[in-house]
């Protein structure tokens, strides 16, 4: 069924990551729910547009570095690509940035 894709441990933890967010996201709003607020965002949001915010922002720079790993190569005159758990790091920790103080 999944054989279309190629699952290699960091996209499983990615996706599992995500999953569980969603999950955790559901549950919370259940038990509390949400307020809008405003925070460094240019807009009032929930945390639900947070969430929804953060994981565009993780996709587009998991994106630009899988883009950009060839360039690193060049511009930091590196022996081999670098590791893809680079950017999931940074993805995180925008996403949990933008969570926290959107």
């Amino acid at each position: 069924m999944f054989d279309w894709m190629v699952w290699t441990t960091p996209v499983a933890v990615f996706f599992t990551c995500i999953v569980l967010m969603l999950i955790g996201m559901t549950v919370w709003e259940i038990r509390s729910p949400t307020t809008m607020r405003k925070g460094f965002l240019p807009m009032a949001t929930t945390r639900g547009d947070r969430l929804f915010i953060g994981l565009l922002s993780a996709a587009y720079v998991n994106l630009a570095f899988v883009g950009l790993a060839g360039r690193f190569v060049e511009w930091f005159s590196l022996a081999d690509e670098p590791s893809i758990w680079i950017s999931f790091v940074a993805s995180m920790a925008l996403l949990a940035l933008v969570m926290r103080k959107g």
